[in-house]
């Protein structure tokens, strides 16, 4: 990956303001370029508030507010325009939020170009303690001196101890050895302090070391004395030792460890460095954290599959860019006056093509009708149900008719293939998704636990501006392709029936309460954990998508971590009917589509060999017997059966809940030492 595929990251100083304007104003170049990211990565890995480890030392990607600085660069702000997650954006976050944005990017016409080099992601460097490598010395950031002044190098970018005096030798006291450097002066690199402290309503925090040498106290020799962190365990945290050199107080981070140690530690005090400010009153107990946990940041998101709009969805899309480029004055004055109307929007260059007077009228009644209460917002999203982002997706597969009136704006062409006599009678329909669209939006992020996984109280959510209240949201446009499958309906509620009532099936429900109960948010005592117990068959058809995934790896051209799913299983409801089908594709936000060899699996003669080749693979498992009659039992609360990384298990990249829910033995009929013999939905199926 090289810079013109990604989004830089700008070094930003503890105050809000414009890291690269700051950069062009002083003598020193390249100062504010510290590396880039790709946008997935921005999007899932290193959003805002996550730590991003660069080669010499971390930093955190800021607030949306420090991004305005940015935007300002530009006369105009680039959007995306999808109204249907955009409503969902704002039943979480508030109807304040008006637009989704990409990245600050810009593409460049030649390697050495400057196009788009005004542009990039604001972020703090954290954590802001560092540890010197020459002599161990522990201090804050502004105890060293910060180097980046090649223009082509941000990778180079690095803070150093100016005057490391280097390690004493443990015998030089005595005579029985010298330091080589001592009494010389030199310049060691520093690296970060590795720990941090958080609490469950995402707050994040440097570790207290100076108190912690001292057990709560001052330091009696110094008010700010210097400190040492010596690791006599490379890569054991209980092997660190923090030392006073005034003092010569000591104390080993192994102390802080596990729930003994969650009592030394001081309550949170509510920071959020991202937005290098503290919410009031937390007062919750915090959690020694290591940097690269990978429970220190979660990102929350929403995603859809752009669709064909329906005449409503044009007229909200309309109303959108009415109140992005109007003001709510000039709306009320020239709501009469489409030909106003349209001059105002011609010179914003907003498109209106094809829009009648009627048309826009109505959507000008939308612009300025009041957005509904708080109270309400907050009632539809108690009710709220992530399944609604998949019904109209699946509602508009179950429609060859409308496959005809496909339009290029929403960027999908799907086709529905003929199926191959050989292939197993439980897949009903498959669909070649030739061309998609899909557009991901940022809603915020958790830590300790993540959100999805309960999807209790919003309050968990951490906040991505300084009053909490976000105008627009980062979202990424991804192009891709893809292969749909549907299983027959009535063999998988046949199938679903014989499953309820089973040993196997209640040992997973039993799990799922138990793993339930012990979830770090506290809210989630609160929740009955069967409405979030996915039916069978979710295990069904998830299961199936990642065994087909990792056999179509090796034909497809793309690694088993590009490519996802996308799974539709429910059973019905008064609301919606039942689904049962998967879409296997693979998107890229950085490229105009993808090579086609993922949708050339869909042909019948391949796909028949490849969905066989799969369920024989899945028939057994190097782990087994253990893998195939793993049970949860005697309060065990794991939350898959016969599946592991030797069968089933995807990247984390592919699977929408990280490798949970997946049992072989709804798949197929396997070999079981249980008194009860699960039914697979494909049955038996021979093994070579």
């Amino acid at each position: 990956m090289t810079d013109d595929d990604a989004t830089q990251m700008i070094f930003e100083s503890a105050q809000p303001l414009d890291p690269l304007a700051d950069s062009e104003q002083s003598n020193v170049k390249n100062r504010a370029k510290v590396g880039s990211a790709r946008p997935s990565s921005l999007l899932y890995t290193y959003g805002v508030g996550s730590i991003m480890d660069l080669p010499q030392f971390s930093i955190m990607p800021a607030g949306l507010d420090d991004w305005e600085p940015i935007w300002r660069r530009r006369p105009t702000v680039p959007t995306i325009e999808e109204p249907r997650l955009l409503k969902v954006v704002q039943l979480h976050l508030g109807s304040r939020v008006q637009q989704l944005r990409p990245f600050p990017w810009q593409p460049k016409a030649r390697a050495m170009s400057q196009e788009g080099s005004d542009l990039g992601i604001p972020a703090r460097v954290f954590p802001q303690w560092l540890r010197c490598t020459g002599c161990d010395y522990l201090g804050p950031l502004s105890r060293f001196s910060y180097t980046n002044t090649h223009p082509f190098r941000p990778d180079l970018a690095t803070f150093e101890h100016a005057s490391c005096p280097g390690r004493t030798f443990a015998g030089a006291a005595k005579g029985k050895a010298k330091d080589p450097a001592k009494g010389q002066a030199r310049r060691s690199p520093a690296v970060p302090a590795r720990y941090l402290l958080a609490c469950a309503n995402g707050h994040l925090d440097e570790f207290p070391y100076a108190l912690w040498v001292h057990r709560g106290r001052t330091c009696p020799a110094a008010p700010h004395p210097d400190l040492k962190l010596r690791d006599s365990n490379i890569g054991q945290g209980a092997g660190a030792v923090i030392t006073c050199e005034r003092c010569q107080q000591r104390r080993g981070m192994g102390e802080a460890q596990g729930e003994a140690g969650k009592r030394k530690l001081p309550t949170c005090r509510g920071r959020h460095p991202h937005l290098n400010a503290f919410d009031p009153k937390c007062g919750l107990d915090t959690s020694l954290m290591m940097m690269g946990a990978s429970n220190l940041w979660f990102a929350s998101t929403q995603s859809i599959i752009v669709m064909p709009r329906s005449e409503e969805q044009k007229q909200t899309a309309l109303a959108t860019n009415l109140r992005t480029y109007l003001t709510p004055e000039e709306l009320a004055d020239y709501a009469a006056l489409p030909k106003m109307l349209r001059s105002l929007l011609a010179a914003h260059k907003c498109d209106i093509a094809g829009v009648t007077d009627e048309q826009l009228t109505a959507a000008v009644a939308e612009a300025l009708a009041p957005p509904p209460s708080e109270e309400e917002r907050r009632e539809r999203l108690r009710d709220w149900d992530p399944v609604e982002l998949l019904v109209p997706e699946w509602n508009y597969l179950q429609n060859p008719s409308l496959f005809a009136q496909q339009q290029d704006a929403s960027g999908l062409m799907v086709t529905e293939m003929p199926t191959a006599a050989e292939l197993p009678k439980q897949v009903h329909r498959v669909i070649a998704v030739n061309r998609m669209k899909k557009v991901n939006a940022v809603i915020g992020f958790t830590r300790i636990d993540e959100m999805d996984r309960v999807n209790d109280l919003a309050s968990r959510l951490v906040k991505l501006t300084r009053d909490g209240r976000p105008t627009w949201v980062p979202a990424t446009e991804d192009r891709g392709e893809g292969v749909f499958l549907q299983l027959d309906e009535n063999a998988v509620s046949a199938w679903e029936a014989q499953i309820l009532p089973t040993a196997l099936w209640r040992a997973h429900r039993g799990a799922h309460r138990h793993n339930f109960s012990r979830r770090f948010s506290a809210t989630a005592a609160q929740i009955n954990p069967d409405t979030r117990f996915p039916a069978p068959r979710y295990w069904l058809i998830h299961t199936l998508a990642h065994i087909l995934i990792r056999q179509m790896a090796m034909s497809c051209g793309y690694g088993a971590a590009s490519l996802s799913e996308r799974l539709y299983a429910w059973p019905a409801t008064p609301d919606r009917p039942a689904a049962a089908g998967l879409l296997i594709c693979t998107t890229a936000s950085d490229s105009e589509g993808t090579l086609g060899g993922l949708v050339a699996l869909s042909q019948p003669e391949r796909l028949h060999g490849l969905l066989l080749d799969a369920l024989r693979r899945a028939g057994r498992c190097s782990s087994d017997p253990v893998c195939g009659q793993r049970t949860p039992r005697h309060g065990e609360d794991f939350l898959h059966g016969a599946a592991c990384h030797c069968c089933c298990f995807a990247s984390e990249t592919s699977c929408e809940r990280a490798n949970r829910f997946l049992d072989r033995r709804f798949l197929l009929t396997l070999p079981s030492i249980d008194d009860e013999r699960v039914p697979g939905f494909f049955g038996t199926i021979d093994v070579y």
